[in-house]
């Protein structure tokens, strides 16, 4: 029944690696789980080795392209971009599965929550630099409003935490933008889809749990990479015409 191939990238993420890995060996949708190891890291033990494959890079990465890499090697209808802090709330494939049975929608996500219960910002309207500038001085978040339970609704783009996406629509925009090496990626992945003539959708019907750890927010070097990534970003956008409304 396989049909998801999941592809989790670690950098130094490996005391989180064998709970998720738990989970999503109870979930048969999940023929395949990809691990790149983005830095030199112990094995783990995985209770269905014959499903794991693991990629060791001999140096760091960028986000997509590692996701990229894994892709290459998927061999199934849906790809999984999941990130290693997160954990499954039970089995969410059959109902964002469900979700993609309408063939005009790419991509859907489920809600997340942290850890604590409290629902995250994980759908959001694509931002612009003045959205960016009232967010500053807490004006503007620019987060879709909804409630868990709610019935699948049009999301602008969804968080890389948690893409389930079709296989040929990944494939038919590229993936990734591999000159994004960390940050924004995912905007730019859901603004290639709807301009493609894709849809994103969330599902807050189901959740997932996010411990989040906010590089960005501490770390210089990691805050050099949301700068460039933003700046990027911009560049590819809004000095070009727009995207479509979702």
């Amino acid at each position: 029944m396989g049909l998801v191939t999941v592809s989790i990238i670690s950098h130094g993420h490996g005391a989180l690696l064998p709970g998720l890995l738990e989970d999503l060996a109870a979930c048969p949708e999940v023929s395949a789980v990809v691990l790149t190891r983005n830095i030199p890291e112990p094995d783990i033990a995985f209770a269905q080795p014959e499903r794991l494959t693991v990629i060791d890079n001999p140096r760091p990465k960028g986000f997509g392209t590692n996701h990229n890499a894994a892709f290459r090697a998927a061999r199934t209808p849906f790809f999984l971009v999941l990130n290693p802090d997160v954990r499954l709330e039970g089995n969410p494939f059959p109902t964002l599965l469900a979700c993609l049975e309408d063939e005009r929608i790419a991509l859907c996500a489920p809600a997340a929550v942290n850890p604590t219960g409290t629902m995250e910002c994980s759908a959001r309207q694509f931002p612009s630099p003045t959205d960016l500038m009232l967010k500053a001085f807490g004006r503007y978040d620019g987060h879709l409003q909804y409630a868990l339970g709610d019935p699948p609704r049009t999301a602008p783009w969804v968080a890389g935490m948690f893409m389930l996406i079709r296989s040929t629509d990944y494939a038919a925009i590229g993936g990734f933008d591999e000159g994004f090496f960390l940050y924004y990626e995912d905007v730019d992945l859901c603004a290639r889809l709807w301009r493609s003539g894709q849809r994103v959708t969330l599902c807050p019907a189901v959740q997932v749990v996010h411990d989040a750890r906010r590089a960005s927010h501490r770390n210089l070097r990691h805050m050099g990479w949301h700068a460039v990534s933003m700046a990027r970003y911009f560049r590819k956008y809004t000095l070009r015409p727009g995207l479509p409304a979702p």
